[in-house]
């Protein structure tokens, strides 16, 4: 049972879990950016792709770590050990001038454990507190705030390490100044029976492999696009369509997290990958054209606006149902960390060896073949919910119909008693099924 029964739709409890996930999510982002600088400054060739690896395994096996040490320690202390380490570890790069290497190593480490660690707790409690019918519109709040946080970082942000330390710690404290007036399922009085579910079990659940594989077969060949960017498109306008593709995704996260609410989950995954892949498909015809790179740049806003709700926030959690969701979270954002890996590590290499056309012509036929499993895959938004849409959808219409039926009822029926009718003792005639619409309506209202 979800602690949202006990607070139903209780918006500060909401709000609150999603400040926690948005805190730690800007902090991440804007940390990457100045971590990649620095590797960028330190190391050359395959050291670099060293130290990412370093840091992506950090992220992915502190993400497993978190998911099993929650259960062992009290949630506030574990969570407050995991936002320190996020506040302190951005300091050690003050030292960068005594060992570049070993503390850039560190610093890989300890950013990657300051996500991975805690994010998959922060995402439970965030799922235990929202009813699944309105859970997709928070999670749209959330990458949009994510995406306007991580933009306005970067403003603030004049340049210089220093600089960029302190904004990170400074920003990180916040989480932990609201970490004690968080609720957590697991501190209510009557407290929620959740069971516990093993890694294994997890990945034997067909519902979950029907969404994992898309997503990671999206994630895979996605990295492929940005190192060929570079080879077609000069720095400048690369910097415009990323702009430009940034803010897509944050207005489009809103948008489609009331579809995801109104239409259901499978539906609108659907509609990203089908998206994603014209893209491509575009790309693949006319790669050196700007007009179809602006309509990459589009296609894919709009995909990846989809895709940060569903894989990144919500999809895992309805998955989990009554069980504690860490696990499926645990598991269900590595394809994002495998990509950025991939990324970082593999792009020059790319750039050079593919052609344009053939990578993009397969991308996109190869993401057509990834809404395979979805069109199998359950809807996670139940039944009854999307009926109960439906049916106040049309109850509405009927009131609406049946208002205008009454209206224009009463304008005949005025226009007689001017004409010297009689009239009905004040009363206005009410059309057939006036009643019954109105009640209806009544009841969503």
């Amino acid at each position: 049972m979800h602690l949202a029964k006990n607070f139903p739709n209780d918006r500060k409890l909401i709000l609150q879990s999603t400040f926690l996930i948005i805190n730690v999510l800007i902090w991440y982002f804007s940390a990457s950016k100045l971590l990649e600088t620095t590797i960028n400054s330190v190391a050359t060739g395959f050291l670099q792709t060293e130290i990412w690896a370093i840091h992506f395994s950090a992220v992915m096996i502190s993400l497993v770590a978190g998911s099993l040490l929650v259960k062992k320690i009290q949630i506030k202390s574990f969570l407050a050990i995991w936002v320190a380490l996020g506040i302190i570890s951005p300091l050690f790069l003050l030292s960068l001038n005594f060992a570049e290497i070993p503390i850039t190593m560190l610093v890989a480490v300890l950013f990657g454990i300051s996500l991975g660690l805690g994010i998959p707790s922060c995402m439970n409690n965030f799922i235990k507190l929202t009813e699944i019918k309105v859970r997709g519109r928070y999670s749209g709040l959330i990458i949009f705030l994510t995406c306007v946080g991580t933009v306005l970082l970067a403003l603030i942000n004049s340049g210089g390490i220093l600089v960029t330390v302190l904004i990170l710690v400074v920003w990180r404290l916040f989480g932990l100044a609201a970490l004690p007036f968080q609720k957590f399922a697991t501190e209510n009085s009557e407290k929620p029976k959740t069971t516990e579910v093993s890694f294994s079990g997890i990945l034997k659940q067909r519902s979950f492999i029907l969404y994992l594989i898309p997503w990671l077969m999206f994630c895979l060949v996605n990295y492929l696009s940005i190192p060929v960017q570079d080879t077609v498109l000069g720095a400048n306008q690369i910097n415009i369509l990323q702009t430009m593709e940034g803010a897509i995704i944050g207005v489009f996260a809103v948008a489609s997290g009331f579809l995801i609410d109104y239409l259901g989950r499978k539906r609108v995954a659907i509609a990203g990958f089908v998206l994603i892949g014209v893209g491509y498909s575009v790309l693949g015809l006319y790669p050196k054209d700007m007009a179809s790179w602006y309509f990459y740049t589009v296609a894919d806003g709009l995909a990846w606006g989809i895709f940060y709700v569903m894989f990144v926030v919500l999809i895992w959690g309805d998955l989990s149902n009554d069980s504690k969701s860490e696990k499926y979270y645990a598991i269900g954002v590595l394809p994002f960390f495998i990509s950025k890996f991939l990324e970082l590590s593999l792009s020059n290499y790319v750039a050079s060896s593919v052609s344009p056309y053939a990578l993009f012509s397969f991308t996109g036929f190869f993401l057509f073949l990834a809404v395979l499993p979805l069109v199998y895959a359950p809807e996670t938004l139940s039944e009854k919910t999307l009926k109960d849409r439906d049916l106040k959808s049309y109850a509405e219409k009927a009131l609406k119909q049946a208002k205008k039926e009454a209206d224009k009822k009463n304008i005949i029926r005025a226009e007689k008693v001017e004409l010297g009718g009689k009239e009905n003792d004040g009363e206005t005639e009410k059309p057939p099924g006036y009643d019954k619409a109105s009640k209806l309506a009544e009841k969503y209202y």
